[in-house]
């Protein structure tokens, strides 16, 4: 038996160390055969394998919160394509490589569902990164800064999902302009990107220190393999406020 407990060990096997004589009484008391009791215990280890990799997935996301579709409330916005976003939680769009876009006003989901998009996404064993477009500006500009922006770009060019939450909320000056261009143009037709935005595509240059010309070439690549989906109504936060 401690031969047995190295090896275990040694292999990393956590579930069969953990559990193999409670599985051999049961196997004995049911009177399973040795293949049926050794293809038991492979198959849990083999489980709670997924369920590891599955919860780094989650980690590496970076999720500000973990939200799901079950959790979205469809009665509030006043105008939402559901059929249309259920759809999209196919995540037929990752396998194509191509790109979503969340437009509406403050405190409507969008957020939520992008997030619940990416959740999803882990789930199904794709790589995701999580950030808000400012922090990843400004990660690329320090690393810029710093001599590192080579590893600050394969960091958002990596994911199989990228999701940058809040564009337009806050200005980007030239210089973020320029570097979360380059996220797009090397993303395009490498990988998927989810925004979230305030704003509509022809109000975008606004976002963009007013430079129509990297803006055109930026929605250009973005758009190409892009599906819009429009959220209109008042904000969810103010709900409580409003109902009282």
């Amino acid at each position: 038996m401690n031969d047995l407990i190295k090896h275990l060990s040694d292999l990393k096997l956590p579930y069969i160390l953990e559990n193999h004589e409670t599985v051999a009484k049961s196997a004995a008391r049911k009177k399973w055969t040795h293949v049926h009791y050794l293809s038991e215990l492979i198959k849990e280890e083999s489980n709670l394998r997924k369920d590891r990799i599955i919860q780094r997935r989650i980690r590496m996301a970076r999720f500000p919160v973990f939200k799901t579709l079950d959790q979205f409330n469809w009665s509030w916005p006043k105008k939402i394509n559901q059929a249309q976003i259920q759809n999209l939680f196919r995540l037929k769009f990752i396998e194509d490589k191509s790109n979503v876009v969340f437009i509406g006003g403050v405190g409507l989901g969008k957020s939520h569902l992008a997030s619940a998009l990416g959740y999803q996404a882990c789930l199904k064993g794709h790589t995701v990164l999580f950030a808000s477009a400012i922090d990843a500006v400004n990660h690329l500009i320090s690393g810029q800064r710093t001599e590192r922006l080579k590893q600050e770009l394969r960091k958002y060019e990596k994911p199989s999902l990228l999701i940058l939450d809040e564009l337009g909320y806050l200005p980007i000056d030239k210089s973020g302009a320029d570097l979360l261009f380059q996220v797009i143009s090397q993303r395009y037709e490498q990988g998927s990107i989810v925004i979230t935005t305030n704003r509509v595509f022809k109000d975008w240059p606004k976002i963009f220190n007013n430079d129509s010309t990297l803006t055109s070439a930026l929605l250009d690549r973005l758009l190409h393999h892009t599906e819009a989906v429009v959220i209109e109504g008042n904000s969810y936060r103010m709900k409580e406020v409003v109902e009282k």
